[in-house]
């Protein structure tokens, strides 16, 4: 006989939005009830944020120490061990993962079930041989990659990010077909780390960046020896052998790509299946689940957070939706997302990163009435110091000096969006950053350079010149 549970608070999913939720509900005395039926950690600790940025560390350094001659340190020759990186990789994973584990969760007082979740009414959830009744319900089952239909896929052995972690050989030639942050993450962390690397970009890569910071970004990726097809339209897919041939379509030209691997990098998918959504009464498309601002779906008390509402998919945003619930379902308190102050990164060399509105976002929606800045890399005495000028920092204002919104291409970019994050968050002015004391040398003292510029027309201006001299006159 299937054994019920009546709890306050049943979590579906134990990724970064499912795991926050449930770790916050039950440490405020709510009683929860976690379902998973993958691994704990959900996407990110095991086949996203964590393991690519372990790569890309791995690169990374493989990178720096090839050109550390600039620094008159000289290296005889750089040999990389790929299986030893992909280790580095898993015990990173590793290291995070008790973190997130059952043991933990259980340890806080929830309980945790293991096995796939359905909805059989809207105020009932079956996993495994448990019923679950619970006051209020949370959908975090994220999403995955999205595998495009191009002709011929089928024939041929391809990663995605959920899966090329675990590959221990070196690709002699890796296609990626996707130019977002996971296809050239992963084409720069390919190619540091020995392989020739191929990018095919349907559009242009990076497309909801600035175009100004993605030239500096697609700059370096092609001098670093990726090749890269942008407008490029993949047409098939063959399996020659033991190699893979993709079929591109470049401004009119056929073109055909031979390589040993192929990744694709095309996007990510909400996971809305086998959930039992139409008898939990909750409106949903393949796109994802339906919310409001409060991230509460048609059936109120089924809330809905992250990558499966089809929204922004960063983890920090499903880290920031599950607080949102914590509000509503525990103190009642009529919480609303607010996506003004969201920011994103490219870890790229350069990284790449951004919050709030784009120049051009900002032109479309306000006109010209705005005030745009820049301060480069080449400015900053630590960038100089570190041999790496490679970038700048761009800020949008109204003409009274509100922050509307920033960009920041260059080293440790998403190190250092987080000032103009909470900038915007609390509504601030120019003059905020202007005024701040930023300790030297530091890549920090770009922030406060950029929203210094912003007064440099009218502090160095006539007037304010015959308003000195007239005061000078009384000294």
């Amino acid at each position: 006989m299937p054994k019920t549970i009546k709890t306050d608070i049943c979590v579906i999913g134990a990724g970064s939005g499912g795991l926050s939720v449930a770790a916050g509900a039950v440490q405020m005395g709510a009683d929860v009830v976690l379902i998973e039926k993958g691994k704990m950690g959900g996407d990110c600790l095991n086949t996203g944020c964590v393991p690519s940025k372990a790569l890309l560390a791995a690169g990374h350094a493989a990178e720096n120490a090839r050109t550390a001659n600039r620094f008159g340190v000289f290296t005889v020759s750089v040999d990389v061990d790929f299986p030893k990186a992909v280790d580095h990789v898993h015990s990173v994973i590793n290291g995070i993962a008790p973190h997130d584990s059952v043991e933990r969760f259980e340890e806080l007082g929830c309980t945790v079930i293991q096995a796939e979740a359905q909805f059989t009414s809207p105020t009932e959830v079956t996993a495994g041989d448990t019923i679950i009744h619970a006051k209020r319900f949370v959908i975090a089952t994220g999403s995955r990659a999205a595998v495009p239909p191009i002709p011929g896929l089928e024939n041929v052995s391809y990663f995605t990010n959920e899966t090329i972690f675990e590959n221990r050989t070196c690709p002699d030639h890796l296609i990626i077909i996707g130019g977002g942050p996971i296809g050239l993450e992963m084409a720069q962390a390919h190619q540091q780390l020995g392989a020739k690397v191929t990018v095919v970009e349907m559009m242009n890569i990076l497309p909801k960046d600035d175009p100004d910071m993605v030239a500096v970004v697609r700059k370096s990726i092609i001098s670093g020896g990726i090749t890269l097809y942008e407008q490029t339209k993949t047409k098939e897919i063959q399996s020659v052998g033991d190699k893979v041939r993709v079929v591109v379509d470049h401004n009119g030209i056929e073109i055909t790509l031979e390589g040993s691997h192929l990744l694709l990098a095309t996007g990510r998918k909400p996971n809305v299946e086998n959930l039992g959504l139409e008898q939990a009464g909750v409106t949903f498309e393949p796109s994802g689940i339906s919310v409001d601002a409060r991230l509460r779906t048609s059936n109120h008390k089924i809330f809905a957070i992250g990558d499966v509402t089809g929204g922004l998919q960063f983890t920090h945003m499903a880290g920031y939706d599950a607080g949102i619930v914590i509000r509503n379902t525990l103190f009642r308190l009529p919480a609303k997302v607010d996506h003004r102050a969201v920011p994103w990164v490219t870890y790229t060399n350069p990284e790449l990163a951004q919050v709030g509105m784009t120049e051009a976002t900002a032109r479309k929606q306000i006109g010209d009435d705005i005030r745009v800045v820049t301060w480069d890399y080449a400015e900053n005495d630590r960038a100089r110091a570190e041999g790496d000028t490679t970038g700048f920092i761009k800020v949008i204002t109204t003409k009274k000096g509100r922050i509307l919104g920033a960009g920041i291409v260059g080293r440790q970019a998403g190190e250092l969006i987080g000032v103009w994050s909470l900038a915007i968050s609390k509504k601030m002015k120019i003059g905020a950053i202007a005024g701040m004391i930023a300790p030297y040398p530091t890549l920090g003292e770009l922030s406060k350079r950029v929203a210094g510029a912003w007064y440099t027309p009218s502090l160095f201006s006539e007037r304010t010149r015959k308003i000195v001299r007239f005061l000078l006159k009384f000294a």
